[in-house]
């Protein structure tokens, strides 16, 4: 596991950048401040994204390739960059450009993961190796795309088990149910059965969002998970989506009746596309993108 030192990153930042590096230092300073005096804790990791080009890789691996869902992006390094202390994960439409998947097996069905072509690309950023933590305030600001087909996350896993043993925590997800877009706030663990879910999940309504703001989709929104021993909550600018019991977040027999989240977890974010969730993708909406503006991390 690997701490960012609060100090340290803010003298590199101040002497590397200016006026955004500058502001954001300010910014996490008084945040900081405000959550010790006002919860108690105190800022361990944080990832303020102040440097232009790529993601810092001493905190970030990338998922390449199909990975889960059926979903129609390839997973690839390319599409995720940092500018003017925003990261930008960015979906292309790259029908055109004909790309060959590398892992097709002309000898096989051609359905996925197996299709001889990718269609579209996206970014999947882990800390997997090199941050992860038990318990905690996570805050992610962050604007998210909302076209057809659009499936964004902020996301926690696990390291100790298989999926979902391992303990899964969405503090966001967007996508359509039945059409109809929502934004959910879930959990998930092992069931009797070891490849089947037990989850926790809050389904909301966008409208109900947008019907406060209807410039909604436009802005950068605060995301927050407060995890401890008792239970994970869920916030979206303040509003409780989701509250989950840590007494009920416990693994079937075949997982010998572990707790998924009392482990260590560390952190994905991530742009998917269509899938068993996404729905239909809207080709006009590209390029697609997802932006975060920091994701702070405290005990």
């Amino acid at each position: 596991m690997t701490f960012r030192p609060i100090a340290a990153s803010a003298i590199a930042a101040i002497s590397i950048f200016s006026g955004v590096a500058q502001n954001h230092t300010t910014d996490l300073n008084e945040t900081a401040s405000t959550y010790e005096n006002r919860y108690g804790r105190k800022l361990i990791w944080s990832e303020e994204f102040d440097r232009t080009g790529k993601p810092d890789s001493t905190i970030w691996n990338y998922e390449r390739g199909f990975v889960r869902n059926n979903e129609d992006q390839w997973y690839q390094p390319d599409n995720a960059y940092v500018r003017n202390g925003i990261l930008t994960i960015e979906a292309r439409n790259v029908k055109e450009e004909k790309l060959k998947n590398p892992n097709y097996n002309a000898a096989l069905a051609q359905r996925w993961p197996n299709k001889e072509y990718i269609d579209y690309t996206s970014s999947c950023l882990i800390t997997r190796n090199n941050f992860d933590f038990q318990y905690g305030t996570v805050e992610v600001k962050a604007k998210i795309p909302t076209s057809g087909g659009a499936w964004p996350a902020i996301w926690l896993l696990g390291n100790d088990a298989p999926w979902p043993a391992n303990g899964e925590i969405d503090i966001m997800e967007y996508y359509r149910i039945k059409g109809v877009p929502h934004i959910l706030a879930n959990a998930c663990w092992g069931s009797d059965d070891p490849y089947v879910a037990i989850w926790d999940d809050a389904k909301i309504p966008y409208a109900h969002f947008t019907d406060m703001d209807s410039e909604w989709a436009s802005k950068f929104h605060i995301w927050r998970m407060d995890w401890d021993e008792n239970a994970i909550k869920i916030y979206l600018d303040d509003e409780l989506l989701n509250e989950i019991p840590l007494a009920e977040t416990v693994n079937g027999k075949a997982w010998e009746n572990s707790n998924a989240m009392k482990n260590r977890k560390y952190l994905l974010v991530n742009l998917a596309l269509g899938g068993i969730n996404g729905g239909a993708i809207d080709d006009s909406a590209f390029p697609v993108t997802y932006e975060i503006d920091y994701i702070r991390v405290y005990q």
